[in-house]
């Protein structure tokens, strides 16, 4: 859980703003939208394996430039 207290003169946009980026940044969107729903094995077999070629195309690409 996340308690973002408002700031003296802090609109209600930044308040927003800022305990969106929090839930972003602790990962908490991410994780419940693994659990939505099942993924059986072979599915996150997958993933795991289109994530470290993702990574590995990545890595690559930075080391040319």
């Amino acid at each position: 859980m996340f308690v973002v207290k408002k700031k003296q003169g802090e609109s209600d946009d930044a308040l927003l703003s800022r305990f969106r980026k929090k839930v972003v940044l602790s990962g908490l969107l991410l994780e419940m939208r693994d659990r939505d729903r099942y993924k059986k094995p072979s599915e996150k077999k997958k993933e795991k394996k289109y994530r470290i070629e993702f990574q590995k195309y990545l890595e690559k690409k930075r080391n040319n430039y």
